[in-house]
């Protein structure tokens, strides 16, 4: 769903190693002024046609309530069809990738490094500086280190209307969240590089981001198809002062046993500082589109045990990266497996009710998963591991039971996990100051210690 990690349950492998193949980043002008000026015209005159439809097919609609219609019986009736195909042609056409007068694309040269663009060297130092220049947009406020939450998904819609409503209950989720922690948000929607497309799309939008909001100490990543399912629940920065990457994950699966699910980058977060924009640097040449991609699959399917045959994907490309170059990166690296910084839905989902009778938010683990991911379902297209029915109940269940969290301080709650109706669960009071003590979550007084 969205920009994403690839999927769920593994599988076994084996293999051979051998060099990953790089291509080349591509730059120069590619549009012109006589380009936009041509595309605004056809958008204009597309947006033509629609009104001009949308008054005929009001037209067909009024002749035939007001009795008009019965004089041409099935002309008219091909002709409302014909006008229906006809907008919904120029809708597609609107809606696609590709425009009328889009100039081809240049073919990649595999034997030149991809980058994600320029190399920088001295970040921390510009950085350094920047901050001390603009005192105004620290790093830290309050003692607590300033982080960024993104997240996002592909700029067409969903390729059904129930994709999109679950995209959008998805983001009112992190948004719950980031507003009650004090977390600024950003959710993407455009392709900043053609060449790094679905899984690897977030790498060079977490480069943009690092490089554009200096003040920013923490990037965190998180799949469009993930859910806060504990709102109370903090990340413990202190245990990450000495460390640049935290992320889930496991020791034994990643060196001992080197699985392709030692650890998910469906959320993870990424300090501001030049270890990461060059560890970036050394990720993103496994993940160009086409047969950079394919043949980079095909070695670390060779390399990750239990990974099938497909093209490279950002997730494996990071752990092999990491497993073969362990002396350069894993000494900042942080193999996060305390809490649930990605929780694998399906053996959560059908455990909210005993957590509720046990548990309390605030624990963040197994007993109050602080994330559940929904890896291997894919909502917003129209495939996925999982039965589309079992994957869209479940992810109700996930959000549900994450809002009743939140609407507890206004008295709230839904009827149930399965539905999205809500029920009042206390009275209205003359001191409803006394509720706000009790129940708001942002106070610390009322978060679990585990």
């Amino acid at each position: 769903m969205g920009q994403d990690g690839f999927s769920a349950l593994k599988r076994g492998g084996a293999g051979g190693a051998g060099p990953l193949p790089t291509t080349a980043r591509l730059t120069g002008g590619r549009t012109s002024s006589g380009i936009s000026r041509g595309r605004q015209i056809q958008k204009t005159f597309n947006n033509l046609k629609i009104t001009i439809l949308c008054g005929f097919v009001t037209i067909l609609v009024l002749r035939g309530t007001i009795g008009f219609g019965n004089l041409g019986g099935s002309d008219a009736e091909s002709e409302n069809q014909n006008l229906i195909e006809e907008t919904n042609r120029i809708l597609a056409e609107i809606r696609s990738d590709g425009e009328p007068d889009e100039p081809g694309e240049t073919e990649i040269n595999p034997n030149i490094t991809y980058t994600l663009g320029p190399k920088i060297s001295n970040w921390n130092e510009e950085r350094k500086i920047w901050l001390e220049k603009n005192p105004e947009f620290p790093n830290y406020v309050n003692g607590k280190a300033r982080i960024l939450l993104v997240t996002g998904s592909p700029p067409n819609p969903c390729d059904n209307a129930i994709g999109d409503h679950y995209l959008l209950k998805a983001i009112k989720n992190k948004i719950d969240y980031c507003r009650i922690h004090g977390i600024e948000i950003v959710y993407n929607m455009a392709h900043l590089d053609k060449e790094l497309a679905g899984y690897w799309a977030k790498l060079p939008l977490i480069r943009r981001l690092m490089l554009s909001h200096p003040e920013v100490e923490w990037i965190w990543w998180m799949d469009s198809d993930a859910l806060f399912t504990d709102m109370v629940f903090e990340i413990p920065l202190s245990k990450y002062d000495n460390y640049n990457l935290a992320i889930h994950g496991y020791p034994d699966l990643m060196f001992n046993q080197k699985s392709w699910i030692a650890l998910n980058t469906g959320s993870f977060l990424f300090r501001n500082c030049q270890w990461s924009l060059d560890l970036l640097d050394s990720w993103a040449p496994m993940g160009p589109k086409g047969p950079i991609r394919d043949e980079a699959g095909k070695i670390l399917t060779a390399n990750l045990k239990g990974r099938p045959a497909f093209e490279a994907d950002d997730q494996s490309a990071l752990i092999y990266l990491l497993i073969s170059k362990k002396d350069v990166w894993m000494d900042k690296v942080f193999l996060e497996n305390s809490y649930y910084l990605h929780g694998y839905w399906a053996g959560l989902v059908d455990r909210y009710e005993e957590m509720i009778e046990k548990y309390h938010p605030g624990l963040g683990d197994e007993r109050w998963p602080f994330v559940t991911h929904f890896v291997g379902c894919k909502p917003c297209g129209s495939y996925g591991d999982y039965p589309v029915e079992r994957c869209l109940s479940s992810m109700e269940r996930a959000f549900n039971f994450a809002d009743n969290q939140v609407l507890k301080l206004y008295g709230f709650g839904h009827k149930s996990l399965l539905s999205p109706k809500i029920k009042r669960v206390r009275n209205e009071t003359a001191t409803p100051l006394e509720f706000v003590d009790q129940f708001d979550i942002r106070r610390p007084l009322l978060r679990g210690s585990g």
